[in-house]
């Protein structure tokens, strides 16, 4: 695909403001598109939205499922708007599931998790006494339109919940599948199932409402691709033969990135795909995922792209990195056949890390743009690729990520040599640095630039969303109540007008 010259902005949808602990598909999210129509960006992007778990301290890149949509980003108030709840049920009894009184500025998920639940589940029994037979056949007809993922889906989430625990711990003939006794299961546990259908029907019905809000403002979607998915989610327990993994149902190897100079390398622990086995398949599994992906989003980044190229592979029984091996991945023949099902693929790829010759004609291959950003730079080094006036045409150019420090307290870090050369090869003086790497990443050549809100908004490293390698703390910032009611997107919309990014 290629892209016009653009610009937007990263916002995870959990980061908004909204009435009930975490930011969700009402009205906060609607207030964010209005921001960024009024900014003159083209699009918003997101981290991935599927349903997370505390286990994983609610990283949204290891999810119950790679196609379903997280509860959490449910708008309850929407919900109210639509007689499934009463502004009533919105408060809370006393000894009841949940608190109000949710913190500012951080998601509590486990707060929002309980309160949020109690919620849904009463919207759906509510539902399922009292709709009409219209309301009732719009939640069949998404029964059947994506029964390929959510039957699977609800049985697995319903069965975690009868088990209490990851579906390696299951009974044998549950996790191997057996039909007799997944009949057995459907049966007995029938309302759990349908509750679960209801809430990714309200997910489904809320998300397409704001998509249509979004794409009447000029604003598309940005999703994220995670290349590998949890074990324990319905993926890997609904589709074994697509993973490599052990007639005990265990990883065989897990996926992970050899060490670096300076760094010991990391074990994600997600399983790795079983590449020959989808290669006869014709990748129906990755087919079935991507088909879903660009129904929700029109643009997705593919992360860690090297993954399709060649991946790293650690066996499962250790927990050094350093112990794994590259293994090859059908990257050519993969996207070929992608591309021949799916049409125009509207690809951006991670591709930072481990750049190499074979990263690279797969990626050129296919036009996908890569990524800059400019905290990977020697500012004193000539030529430096993550320095802006260096982006390529055929790259995304950014200020910072989900996974890097912000602007701010990135460039707070630098040694003072360091900033000097930057001040010098953008232009700038230190004051306002968040702007001034605002305006070399939009002037770039790169054919799309992208800012965080937290950059917008000049915050420091108090304000990063994520840090690699780290289980706690992440994922829970959220945006100021008055984040979006400065000039801040009349500033945005100039430099974007300045540099023909609309």
């Amino acid at each position: 695909m290629r892209f016009d010259r653009r610009a937007g902005v990263f916002c995870h949808l959990t980061s908004l403001p909204g009435p009930h602990g975490i930011g969700d598909l009402g009205s906060g999210a609607r207030a964010f598109v209005d921001w960024l129509a009024a900014a003159e960006q083209s699009y918003w992007q997101f981290c991935p939205i599927g349903p997370t778990a505390s286990v994983h301290g609610d990283s949204p890149y290891q999810s119950y499922s790679a196609f379903a949509g997280s509860p959490l980003l449910i708008s309850l108030d929407r919900l109210v708007d639509h007689g499934y709840l009463g502004e009533g049920d919105l408060r809370v009894p006393e000894g009841g599931a949940g608190d109000p009184d949710f913190p500012e500025g951080h998601v509590d998920y486990d707060r929002v998790r309980a309160y949020k639940t109690d919620r849904l589940r009463t919207a759906a029994e509510r539902f399922y006494a009292t709709a009409d037979g219209d309301a009732r056949a719009a939640v069949e007809a998404f029964r059947e339109r994506e029964s390929a993922w959510l039957d699977d889906y609800a049985l697995f989430r319903s069965l975690r919940t009868r088990y209490n625990g990851a579906w390696t711990e299951w009974p044998e003939s549950v996790r191997a599948r057996d039909p007799d006794a997944l009949a057995t299961h459907r049966e007995e546990l029938a309302e759990e199932i349908r509750y679960r259908e209801f809430v990714q029907f309200v997910f489904d019905r809320q998300w397409r409402a704001l998509a249509e809000y979004a794409a009447e403002r000029g604003v598309e979607f940005v999703g994220d691709l995670p290349i590998y998915v949890a074990l324990d989610s319905a993926d890997v327990w609904a589709s074994p033969e697509a993973f490599d993994l052990t007639p005990e149902h265990e990883p065989a190897a897990v996926a992970g990135v050899p060490p670096n100079p300076g760094d010991d390398g990391q074990r994600w622990g997600n399983p790795v795909y079983d590449w020959g086995t989808l290669r006869e398949t014709g990748y129906e599994w990755w087919l079935d995922r991507l088909d879903r992906l660009l129904d929700l989003v029109d643009v997705a980044r593919i992360d860690h792209f090297k993954g399709f190229d060649e991946y790293w592979a650690i066996p499962a029984g250790t927990d050094d990195p350093a112990a794994g091996e590259w293994r090859e991945a059908p990257g050519h023949d993969f996207f070929e056949t992608v591309e021949a099902e799916l049409g125009t693929l509207p690809f951006v790829v991670e591709d930072l890390g481990f750049i190499d010759q074979g990263l690279v004609d797969l990626r050129d291959r296919f036009g996908f743009p890569s990524m800059r950003v400019p905290h990977y730079a020697d500012w004193c080094r000539e030529g430096d690729m993550y320095q802006p006036m260096h982006y390529p045409e055929a790259s995304v150019g950014y200020t910072s990520t989900h996974d890097t420090n912000t602007l701010v307290g990135y460039y707070g870090s630098l040694p003072e040599h360091q900033q000097d050369c930057l001040h010098y090869n953008i232009g700038a003086d230190g004051s306002d640095i968040n702007w001034s790497m605002i305006e070399a990443v939009w002037r770039s050549d790169a054919v799309l630039a992208f800012t965080t809100v937290q950059d917008v908004l000049g915050l420091g490293g108090e304000a990063r969303f994520n840090r690699p390698g780290t289980a706690t703390g992440n994922w829970t910032w959220r945006c100021p109540e008055d984040a979006f009611r400065g000039d801040d997107a009349q500033r945005l919309a100039r430099v974007t007008d300045e540099h023909v990014r609309n």
